[in-house]
C-alpha cells in the first residue's frame, strides 16, 4: 500500500526508522530500503562476527548512501555489541565513576570510537546520563556512572567528548533519567515518582553536561514521569519532549527512541502504536530491531505511519520536521568521522581502567594475593535484555590462567531451588582445604543470591567475595573485592590482585 500509492510520504516514513536486522551481510530488503528513503540502520551483536566482517557490512549498506547512519549500542561495559562474544574490552561506567578521572574516562570513550569508526559505525547509544540512584535498579545499575549526579554529569560529559573526538556521534540516554527505577522497561512501565524540582536538581544536570559537551542525540525512557505526564511514558510524551527536553533544556538535535518493542511501550499501543505515538509526541528517528528485526516489522511500522498521516492521527509537517532531523544528523555525522584526527594505535587502556578500578577491603591484607590455587563458586543471574546473555563473564577463566590448577562452579537461581544440597556438592566439599572465592553480581538485588553467599560464609567465613556488580550493603568475607562491572577486562583485573600478579 503504502510504497506504491504514496511514495513521498512513504520516503519520509522510512527515513525516521532504525532497524535492526539478522544476518553479517546486509539483507536484500535493507538494500532496497535504503535505495527508497531509510536513513539509518542499528547493528546488534547477532550482525558481529569481526571487525573486518563488520567493515564489509557496513562498507556494503553504505553503498546505496554514503551518510547512511550505522548505530550501534556499545557502552563498552556489560552492555556490549561489538565484544558479545568475547566480553568488552574496556570497564563499564560504573568503574569509571569509581574512579573518578575524566580525563581517563576521556580516553576509553576515545578508544571505544577509534574501534567503532574503524568498524564503519557512526552512532553510539552511549553513554547511560541516568544517575543510579536506586541501588535496587533492575535495569541500570552498573551502566550508570554512580549515584551522584556531579559525578554522573562530569564523567557524561568526558565520554561525550572522547568518542566524539574520535569521529563517533555520541547519544545521551535515558532520558529524563532512568536511574531512580525499580521496572525493567524491557518487561514493564517504570515509574520515576520524584517531583520536577528533584528531577530538576538530580536527574536532568548529566543531560545539559551532555549538551555542552557537543552530543546531537538524545535517547527516551519508556518510563512514566507524573511529575511532568500522568499518563504517557516519555517516549511518548509531547510534555517531556517538547516542554522538557527542547524547551527547558534547549536541545535542538535528534530525539530517538530505546527499542520500541519494549513491553513498556508496545504493550499497552502494540509496536505500530507506539511508533505513531513516539513520532507524533515529537520523537525523530524509532529504534527497532532487538527483538523484532524481520523484515516484516519494518514495513508494518512504514506503512502505519504512512496511515497515520493520511488519517490525520500525525500531521505531515511533524513527519516532515522528523525526516529533516535525521538528514541533519546524518549530514554533521558523517562529516564528524571524515574530519576525525587519524586513529591511534590500539591501546590497553581498558585494561589499565579496570586495574584503577578494583578496590580490596577486609580487615587485613594477609589473605591476598591467594597461597594456593581456589576454588571458584560464582554465582550467575539472569541479566536484564540489555545485556546479551552469552556474554562471558566471571573471575574464574582469568585466574585459571594465572593459576592452571583453579577449579571452578557456576550456579543460577534455577538450579539452587532445585537442588537444596548443591551448594554443600558443588562449592564447599571442593573447596575443602583449599582457598574459596565467590563471585557474585548485584547481590544486594538477588535475594537468593544473598542467601546462598550468606549460607556459603557461614560454612567458610575465611572466604574471598568478589562482587562484579553495585556494591550495596555490608562487605562481607574475609576480604571483599569489587570491580564495579562484570566486563572481561574486570575479570582480569581482579584475578590479578587474587593471584598476586597486580
Amino acid at each position: 500500500m503504502a510504497s506504491t500509492s504514496h511514495p513521498h510520504l512513504t520516503r519520509l516514513a522510512n527515513s525516521v526508522l532504525q532497524p535492526g536486522f539478522v544476518g553479517t551481510t546486509a539483507p536484500d530488503w535493507v538494500r532496497r530500503r535504503i535505495a527508497e528513503g531509510l536513513a539509518s540502520v542499528v547493528l546488534f551483536g547477532r550482525n558481529i562476527e569481526s571487525p573486518e566482517q563488520v567493515a564489509a557490512l557496513t562498507a556494503e549498506l553504505r553503498a546505496e548512501n554514503p551518510d547512511l547512519i550505522v548505530a550501534i549500542d556499545e557502552e563498552a561495559g556489560d552492555v556490549t555489541r561489538i565484544a558479545a562474544r568475547t566480553g568488552a574490552s574496556w570497564p563499564g561506567n560504573l568503574a569509571l565513576g569509581a574512579i573518578d578521572d575524566p580525563d581517563l574516562t576521556e580516553r576509553v570513550a576515545r578508544d571505544i570510537g577509534r574501534q567503532l569508526r574503524e568498524i564503519g559505525v557512526s552512532l553510539d547509544f552511549a553513554p547511560s546520563a541516568d544517575v543510579n540512584s536506586n541501588p535496587m535498579n533492575p535495569v541500570i545499575g552498573v551502566r550508570s556512572f554512580g549515584a551522584r549526579t556531579d559525578v554522573v554529569s562530569r564523567h557524561t560529559a568526558a565520554w561525550i567528548r572522547g568518542l566524539q573526538s574520535a569521529g563517533v556521534a555520541a547519544c545521551a540516554k535515558h532520558f529524563p533519567g532512568h536511574g531512580d527505577t525499580a521496572v525493567d522497561s524491557h518487561h514493564g512501565l517504570p515509574r520515576f515518582t520524584a517531583d520536577a524540582e528533584e528531577i530538576a536538581r538530580t536527574a536532568l544536570p548529566p543531560f545539559t553536561a551532555a549538551m555542552e559537551s557537543g552530543v546531537r542525540a538524545v535517547m527516551t525512557a519508556h518510563m512514566l514521569v507524573p511529575a511532568y505526564d500522568a499518563e504517557r511514558p516519555a517516549t511518548l510524551s509531547p510534555v517531556i519532549l517538547d516542554d522538557v527536553l527542547r524547551g527547558q533544556l534547549g536541545f535542538d538535535g535528534l530525539v530517538v527512541t530505546d527499542g520500541i518493542e519494549m513491553s513498556a511501550v508496545s504493550g499497552p499501543y502494540g509496536i505500530a502504536g507506539a511508533t505513531v505515538r513516539a513520532v507524533t509526541a515529537g520523537v525523530d528517528a524509532v529504534c527497532v530491531g532487538g527483538e523484532s528485526a524481520e523484515q516484516s516489522t519494518a514495513d508494518d511500522l512504514r506503512d502505519a505511519l504512512v496511515r497515520a498521516v493520511l488519517d490525520g492521527t500525525l500531521p505531515e509537517e511533524r513527519l516532515t520536521e522528523a525526516a529533516a532531523r535525521v538528514g541533519e544528523f546524518a549530514a554533521w555525522s558523517a562529516a564528524l568521522a571524515r574530519d576525525a584526527a587519524p586513529a591511534a594505535d590500539a591501546s590497553d587502556i581498558g585494561l589499565v581502567a579496570a586495574r584503577r578500578a578494583v578496590r580490596v577491603h577486609g580487615e587485613s591484607g594477609a589473605a591476598l594475593p591467594l597461597t594456593a590455587d581456589p576454588h571458584v563458586v560464582e554465582l550467575s543471574p539472569t541479566m536484564s535484555l540489555a545485556v546479551d546473555g552469552a556474554t562471558p563473564w566471571g573471575v574464574a577463566e582469568p585466574l585459571r590462567a594465572l593459576r592452571p590448577g583453579t577449579t571452578s562452579v557456576r550456579v543460577g537461581e534455577a538450579e539452587l531451588t532445585r537442588e537444596a544440597d548443591l551448594l554443600d556438592r558443588v562449592a564447599l566439599a571442593p573447596a575443602s582445604g583449599r582457598e574459596l572465592v565467590v563471585v557474585v553480581r548485584d547481590a544486594a538485588r538477588h535475594p537468593w543470591m544473598s542467601k546462598a553467599l550468606t549460607d556459603l560464609l557461614n560454612s567458610r567465613p575465611d572466604a574471598v567475595v568478589v562482587e562484579m556488580g553495585v556494591p550495596a550493603g555490608d562487605r562481607v568475607g574475609a576480604v571483599h573485592l569489587t570491580t564495579y562491572g562484570a566486563t572481561r577486562v574486570s575479570g582480569i583485573a581482579v584475578a590479578e590482585v587474587l593471584a598476586g600478579a597486580a
